[in-house]
């Protein structure tokens, strides 16, 4: 399911609440390293999301077209145009 990079910080900055909060409890039947891993995965995830966005904001600000982009994000023009247009502005 696509969604948008606002989307995408929204639910990482629930998750980073959420992880932050956490404090096991007797009887929680968690993988405590399992969940740390995922966790760390979740957040390398969202910063390279974050450093994509800035790039792309960048690359279109040095007049790159949504063709260029897209390709080097491996997609067409149009979907990064749809998945970063609105942030660009």
């Amino acid at each position: 399911m696509p969604r948008s990079i606002q989307d995408i910080f929204e639910h990482a900055d629930e998750l980073a609440r959420r992880f932050e909060n956490y404090t096991p409890r007797p009887g929680d039947d968690v993988d405590l390293v399992a969940e740390h891993t995922l966790q760390q995965a979740v957040l390398q995830q969202i910063s390279a999301e974050k450093t994509v966005d800035k790039a792309v904001r960048s690359a279109r600000n040095a007049g790159l077209s949504w063709t260029t982009i897209g390709s080097v994000l491996g997609t067409s023009g149009e979907a990064a145009r749809q998945k970063y247009g609105p942030r660009v502005g």
